[in-house]
C-alpha cells in the first residue's frame, strides 16, 4: 500500500503541472495525507517493533517539533487585516514579541499541510519497506514516469506549443516544459531522476544476465538518461544544464575508474572500451545538439549578453539586491522568522527595487530556498527542518554506502541542495516529493543492506553438498 500510494502520488503530482496549480493543491494534500494513516498502521505492528524495524520511528521527533513550531506561530499572528474603504490592507502589528509568529496563519497552515503530506508519505518507506527489490521497483516507476514526461515535453517543445498540454492550458510564463510551469523546476526534477536512473543502470549492469546488456533494464535506463539529459537544455534551463553536465561527468569518471580497475586486474588494455565509451558519448552529444541546437544557441547568446551587462555594472544586478533585501528581512526576526508561507506578503516591506515605470516589483520567491527558509522559519525552524533529513543521514555508516544506487540518489539530492542556494527548486511540490522520495529510498536501501547481506552470505545445505559432492 505504501508503494502504491507513493507511486500514484509521484505520477499524479508531476502530471498535475508539477503541483503548480493552486486549485489542485487541496486534492494533492488530501491524497498525501493518506500516508499518515499508513504511518499509524505501521506503528501498531507489534511484530515489526519486536524485530527492530521501528527503531527509525524516533526520526519523527524533529518533524513533530517542526509542526508544533509552525502551529505555535500560527496562533500568534503578526499581521492583521484592516478595512480601508472597499479594500483590505495588511498591517504589521508584530504579534507577541519573543514567541513564534506568522504573518498569514491560514497560508502557513496550508503550506504545512502540503509539506506534512509529502514528508510522511516518503517517511513510510523506512517504516514499512523490507526489501531492496521493492525500493528499486518504486524507482523504476519513477524513472518510467520521468521518461514519459521527457518524451512528451520534447514533442510538445518541437511542435511549438504555446501552452502546456499542447496549448490546452495557458502557461503564466513562457519558459515551461512538459507539464511543469517553470523550466528550472523541470530541470531540478530531471536531475533527481537522472541520478536515480544512473544508480539503477549501475545496479542492473553489474548483474549477470544471459540476455545481454541490450536486453536488460540497464539499457532502458540509459535511454531514460539520454532523453532526460536532452530535455534539460531543450527546456532552456541554463543552470540545470550545468547540473546535468556535472552529474553526467561524475558518472563518466566513475565508469572510467571502475573500468580501469577491472581491466588492470585482468591485465587487459583499456583503450578499446574507452574508445567505445567516447564514441557513445559523442553520438549522444551530437543527438542532443541536433535536437536542441536552436534553444542552446539562443540561451548561449542570452548568457553572453548578461555577462557583458554584469561586467558593465560591476555586480550581478537585481539578484544581488533581492538577496540583500531577503537577508534584511530575515535579520528582523532571526530566531523564529516571519512564519511559513509568509515571504511574498512580508517581503514587500523590505523590497527596495522598483521597475522602470516606478511601479513596485512583486516577488513570490526569494530565488534562494536557503535564504527564504531562514526568513520564514528563522534559526529554530530551519534547524528543525534540517534535522528531519539530517538524523536519518547520520544513521548511515561507511559500510552502508557499499551499494552504488544510494550513492547516486544521495548525490542527486546533494546537487539540488547546492542549487537551492541560488534558485528555488523546493518552490515546486513535485521537486519536493521527488527529493524526499529519493532521499528516503537511499536511506532505506542502505539500512536493508545490513538485513539482507547476512542472509545472502549464509550457506545453503543441499543433499549433494552434505554428501560431499558438487551439485550440477
Amino acid at each position: 500500500m505504501v508503494l502504491c500510494h507513493l507511486g500514484i502520488f509521484l505520477v499524479g503530482i508531476t502530471w498535475a503541472f508539477g503541483g503548480g496549480a493552486e486549485w489542485l493543491r487541496p486534492e494533492l494534500a488530501w491524497w498525501g495525507s493518506l500516508g499518515a494513516l499508513l504511518t499509524l498502521t505501521a506503528l501498531q505492528d507489534c511484530e515489526s517493533l519486536r524485530d527492530g524495524w521501528l527503531r527509525s520511528a524516533w526520526w519523527l521527533l524533529p518533524w513533530l517539533a517542526f509542526n508544533a513550531f509552525v502551529v505555535a506561530g500560527c496562533l500568534n499572528p503578526s499581521f492583521r487585516d484592516v478595512k480601508f474603504g472597499a479594500e483590505t490592507l495588511l498591517v504589521n502589528d508584530g504579534g507577541r514579541a519573543g514567541f513564534p509568529s506568522s504573518a498569514r496563519p491560514l497560508i502557513g497552515l496550508n503550506a504545512l499541510w502540503l509539506f506534512d503530506a509529502i514528508w510522511i508519505s516518503c517517511f513510510n518507506l523506512v517504516l514499512v519497506v523490507r526489501q531492496r527489490r521493492a525500493v528499486r521497483g518504486l524507482l523504476l516507476v519513477g524513472g518510467a514516469n520521468a521518461l514519459a514526461l521527457a518524451v512528451f515535453g520534447t514533442v510538445q517543445k518541437l511542435a511549438g506549443a504555446k501552452g502546456i498540454f499542447f496549448g490546452a492550458q495557458a502557461s503564466p510564463q513562457p519558459y515551461f516544459f512538459a507539464s511543469f510551469v517553470y523550466h528550472n523546476h523541470w530541470g531540478s526534477f530531471a536531475v533527481l531522476m537522472m541520478a536515480a536512473c544512473l544508480g539503477l543502470v549501475w545496479h542492473f549492469a553489474r548483474r549477470h544476465d544471459t540476455r545481454g546488456f541490450f536486453h536488460s533494464p540497464a539499457f532502458g535506463g540509459l535511454i531514460a538518461v539520454f532523453f532526460l539529459a536532452l530535455s534539460v537544455p531543450l527546456s532552456t534551463s541554463r543552470s540545470c544544464t550545468v547540473l546535468t553536465a556535472g552529474l553526467l561527468g561524475l558518472a563518466w569518471c566513475h565508469w572510467l575508474a571502475r573500468l580501469a580497475r577491472k581491466r588492470r586486474r585482468f591485465r587487459e588494455s583499456i583503450i578499446l572500451p574507452l574508445c567505445g565509451g567516447l564514441a557513445t558519448v559523442a553520438v549522444a552529444a551530437a543527438g542532443i545538439w541536433y535536437v536542441a541546437r536552436d534553444t542552446i544557441a539562443m540561451r548561449f547568446a542570452k548568457t553572453e549578453q548578461q555577462i557583458q551587462e554584469i561586467r558593465a555594472r560591476g555586480d550581478i544586478g537585481s539578484r544581488a539586491e533581492l538577496y540583500r533585501n531577503t537577508w534584511t528581512m530575515a535579520q528582523a526576526k532571526p530566531w523564529f522568522g516571519w512564519g511559513m508561507g509568509s515571504y511574498p506578503h512580508v517581503f514587500t516591506l523590505y523590497n527596495t527595487r522598483q521597475s522602470i515605470d516606478k511601479l513596485p516589483v512583486f516577488y513570490r520567491d526569494a530565488h534562494s530556498d536557503w535564504l527564504q527558509a531562514f526568513a520564514e522559519q528563522g534559526f529554530v525552524g530551519t534547524t528543525l527542518l534540517g534535522l528531519c533529513g539530517l538524523l536519518p543521514l547520520l544513521s548511515l555508516r561507511r559500510r552502508h554506502l557499499a551499494s552504488i544506487l544510494p550513492c547516486y540518489l544521495l548525490g542527486g539530492c546533494g546537487l539540488i541542495l547546492i542549487y537551492a542556494w541560488v534558485e528555488f527548486p523546493f518552490g515546486n511540490l513535485a521537486v519536493v516529493l521527488t527529493w524526499w522520495l529519493c532521499f528516503f529510498c537511499a536511506v532505506q536501501y542502505c539500512r536493508l543492506h545490513d538485513r539482507e547481506a547476512p542472509a545472502a552470505k549464509a550457506p545453503s545445505l543441499s543433499p549433494s553438498t552434505e554428501a560431499g559432492t558438487s551439485p550440477i
